[in-house]
C-alpha cells in the first residue's frame, strides 16, 4: 500500500501538478514552492530535507511501527517521483486540478491504511488524532492555509484557488480512503422490548450490546437504553432487526470520529 501509494502521488506530481504549475499541500507542496523558486534543487531530496524535523517529532510522539515505516514511505515517495514519469492527455485545468486531488488523496490515504505514512502533514495529522481526536482530513485542510498564503503571494489568484481545489479533494480523498466502509456508528436505542434487542444484536449481528439504565422525561419511568457500535455495512441489518421486534422503538444512529478496540476499532495502529 505503501508503493502504491507513493505511485500514484508521484503520478499526480510529475504529469498534472508540474505540468500545469500546480502546487498542492503540506510539504509536498512547500517542496514544490521551493523547486520552482530553485528548479536546480531536486525535489525528492527537499521533501526528504524538509521531514527530518517531523521524523524527531514522530520519534517521541508515535510508535515505532510508524515511525518506521513513515521512513519507508518517504524514501518511497522520493524514489517515485524520481522514476515515475507518465504524460496524462487532459488540457483542462479544472479537471486536471481534481484529478490531481484524487491521486495525491488515495495515495496518501493507502500509505496511512498501511500503519505508516509518507511523512509530512501525515505525520503531524497522525499526532493530532492520537492526543486530540482531531480527524486527519482536517488537520491537513487546515494546515495547508499557509500553502495557500505563500502560493497566493507568489502565483496569481487564478493558481492559488487551483491549488484550493487539489488540497480540499485530497484531504477529503485520504479521509474516505482511511475510513471508508470501516466508518462506525453509534446507535442509541430505546424501547420496552430491549432484552428482546439486545439477545438479538449479541446474536444476530454479533455485536457487543451496553445496557445503559435511564428514566422518561416526562412519564418519570424507568427506561433500559441500549448502546452499540457497528460496522456502516451493518445499519441496514440492525434497522431491520429493530423494526421487527418494536416498530415504535425510539433509534438515535450517529457518526463516530474513530472508535478503538481489538473487534469494532476502526483505526490502523500508529
Amino acid at each position: 500500500m505503501i508503493n502504491g501509494g507513493s505511485a500514484l502521488c508521484a503520478v499526480g506530481i510529475n504529469s498534472i501538478l508540474l505540468p500545469h504549475h500546480f502546487v498542492t499541500g503540506g510539504i509536498t507542496g512547500l517542496a514544490l514552492l521551493i523547486h520552482h523558486q530553485l528548479p536546480n534543487l531536486n525535489l525528492g531530496l527537499l521533501y526528504v530535507l524538509i521531514n527530518l524535523p517531523l521524523f524527531t517529532m514522530a520519534w517521541m510522539a508515535v510508535g515505532r511501527r510508524f515511525f518506521v515505516y513513515s521512513i519507508l514511505g518517504t524514501i518511497s515517495l522520493s524514489l517515485a517521483i524520481a522514476l515515475i514519469h507518465l504524460t496524462i492527455p487532459l488540457e483542462d485545468r479544472l479537471l486536471s486540478a481534481l484529478l490531481a486531488g484524487l491521486l495525491m488523496g488515495t495515495g496518501a490515504g493507502l500509505a496511512l491504511r498501511s500503519s505508516g505514512s509518507q511523512g509530512g502533514l501525515d505525520i503531524l495529522s497522525v499526532m493530532l488524532l492520537k492526543r486530540f481526536s482531531i480527524g486527519i482530513g482536517n488537520t491537513v485542510l487546515a494546515m495547508n492555509v499557509v500553502i495557500l498564503l505563500l502560493v497566493g503571494l507568489s502565483y496569481s489568484l487564478e493558481a492559488l484557488l487551483y491549488t484550493l481545489v487539489v488540497i480540499f479533494v485530497s484531504a477529503k480523498m485520504v479521509g474516505v480512503v482511511v475510513t471508508g466502509l470501516s466508518q462506525r456508528k453509534a446507535v442509541f436505542i430505546i424501547s420496552p422490548e430491549s432484552q428482546r434487542i439486545a439477545a438479538e444484536i449479541l446474536k444476530g449481528i454479533r455485536r457487543g450490546v451496553t445496557v445503559i439504565e435511564g428514566q422518561g422525561g416526562y412519564t418519570g419511568r424507568p427506561e433500559k437504553i441500549l448502546y452499540t457500535v457497528v460496522t456502516l455495512t451493518e445499519v441496514g441489518d440492525l434497522k431491520r432487526l429493530i423494526t421487527e421486534i418494536d416498530p415504535d422503538a425510539f433509534v438515535v444512529i450517529s457518526n463516530t470520529m474513530e472508535v478503538i478496540n481489538y473487534r469494532i476499532g476502526n483505526q490502523p495502529h500508529w
